[in-house]
């Protein structure tokens, strides 16, 4: 089973995060992003995280804690479903608090499943964040997301 990309367009690429590593997919988008190309994540929901499940929800659960006792309005907010969990990676891998930075982020669009407009594409590999190799445990983000109280998938 490959891992896919697909061009529509020379300024856009359609990447299937189907069993691929959630960190060097979300690395790979950010570096197209910045690049100037329009990214489109397929199936976010079907990522891996590489870990135990008990260490990668505590480590979620954890972060969910963060709160202000201030303003709420300027608390941090904690993705919980699958596609904005995964948005949110890339966008820790983007320069976000400069201008090139929030433009390649708004380029990035991130989907639970395959859209109509997207299925029946052809698509080619991304040999670096393929999971096939992985010898470690890991979970899906849909798993990770139903611990958290995302989306049950």
């Amino acid at each position: 089973m490959k891992k896919l990309v697909a061009s529509l367009s020379p300024e856009e690429e359609v990447v299937d995060a189907s069993n691929l590593i959630l960190g060097r997919m979300a690395s790979y988008v950010a570096k197209q992003a910045l690049e100037g190309k329009k990214m489109v994540v397929l199936n976010a929901e079907r990522a891996i995280i590489s870990g135990t499940k008990a260490r990668v929800v505590a480590r979620a659960k954890t972060k969910l804690k963060t709160r202000t006792l201030g303003n709420q309005e300027k608390a941090p907010t904690h993705p919980r479903r699958p596609d904005n969990y995964v948005r949110r990676v890339i966008r820790g891998m983007l320069p976000w608090k400069k201008t090139h930075g929030k433009q390649a982020f708004h380029r990035v669009i991130v989907y639970i499943g395959i859209p109509k407009e997207y299925e029946g594409k052809t698509f080619n590999t991304v040999s670096h964040a393929n999971a096939s190799k992985l010898r470690v445990p890991f979970i899906t983000v849909a798993q990770l997301a139903e611990e958290i109280g995302g989306i049950p998938a």
